[in-house]
């Protein structure tokens, strides 16, 4: 693409449920793995691609997300609102829109660790490099289902040589897992209000129109989404540095 994006939403609004008892006490981007809160290692991620502005939209323990992010400046943080109603993942970035401007930007999870392979280029940049504007609505990243720590489903998408994808649908298995980041266009949002609804709904769109397309992550990924996955996660981590 001619330039690469520069700004990010980061879907942090999230409940956590999932992983009580540690939300009890703070949202689930500020967990901590391996020393560093789990959306710190997403916005060092996308600084390193060279976002400069991500958009974080928050509503569960909201002030403590606020107070954590102040400090950052790579990339600058702007907060969406949704402290009066959770808007789940579509919902959401319609909401943040008016922040985020007219160009393809990228989303991400806040619950994956996404790990660059040696010597290959960040994830982030793999989405812009993929991406064409005139054939691309949406680039999605995947990760092989078989090497994605701590995701123990039975995959979510089949991806041919050209990254074309479909759903696992009835299927027993899928070779390839969502990896929590894609980046968009928002004209693919056209029509959509600011009304609680799942992204999954624009993904499908995208598919059915032959405007999505996949990027393979050829380095580490982790999925922390319970307490267990927290040390497990930690201890892998510190190996690979190692």
């Amino acid at each position: 693409m001619a330039a690469h994006p520069t700004t990010a939403m980061l879907l942090a609004a999230g409940l956590g449920t999932r992983m009580r008892p540690l939300t009890l006490t703070m949202p689930k981007p500020l967990v901590e793995v391996a020393g560093k809160p789990l959306i710190d290692w997403t916005l060092d991620q996308l600084a390193a691609s060279g976002v400069t502005e991500a958009v974080v939209n928050v509503h569960y323990l909201a002030d403590l997300l606020r107070r954590h992010l102040a400090h950052r400046q790579r990339p600058g943080i702007v907060i969406s609102d949704e402290t009066e109603r959770l808007l789940d993942t579509g919902g959401g970035v319609i909401k943040a829109l008016p922040l985020l401007g007219a160009a393809p930007f990228f989303t991400c999870n806040c619950d994956a660790i996404i790990v660059d392979a040696p010597g290959q280029p960040n994830a982030f940049t793999r989405l812009a490099t993929a991406w064409n504007d005139t054939q691309h609505d949406v680039v999605m990243l995947l990760h092989p289902t078989d090497t994605a720590h701590g995701f123990d489903g039975p995959g979510d998408f089949f991806a041919d040589d050209d990254g074309r994808m479909r759903r696992r649908a009835g299927a027993a298995s899928a070779p390839y897992v969502y990896a929590g980041a894609y980046l968009m266009h928002p004209r693919v949002l056209a029509g959509e209000t600011a009304e609680p609804f799942s992204m999954n709904r624009i993904w499908d769109r995208a598919i059915a129109a032959d405007r999505l397309r996949a990027v393979i992550h050829s380095g580490d990924w982790y999925h922390v989404g319970t307490p267990e996955a927290v040390p497990e996660t930690t201890a892998l981590l510190g190996r690979s540095a190692a």
